[in-house]
């Protein structure tokens, strides 16, 4: 999957702050690199789901528990930067 078209779920995720996140994206390389991990686990998910790597469910929970605190925090910055 390419990282374009992650980006644009991530900008569906949150509808209306697609240039925060993009301007996040480029001057702030925390938030960079927060993408990036969920970028990262979101791909993995993907994988698990579809077949193609093997995991236990609770090891596919632990990483939809990982990704959902990923966006809280993606949800944060957006917010702080927004105000």
């Amino acid at each position: 999957m390419q990282t374009e078209h992650l980006d644009h779920a991530l900008e569906q995720e949150f509808a209306g702050h697609g240039q925060t996140i993009h301007n996040l994206k480029v001057s702030d390389p925390a938030f960079k690199s927060l993408l990036e991990l969920n970028h990262q686990i979101w791909r993995e998910i993907h994988n698990i789901e579809n077949g193609v790597t093997a995991a236990s469910d609770d090891y596919l929970t632990a990483l939809r528990k990982q990704r959902l605190s990923i966006l809280d925090d993606v949800a944060r910055h957006i917010s702080a930067a927004e105000q």
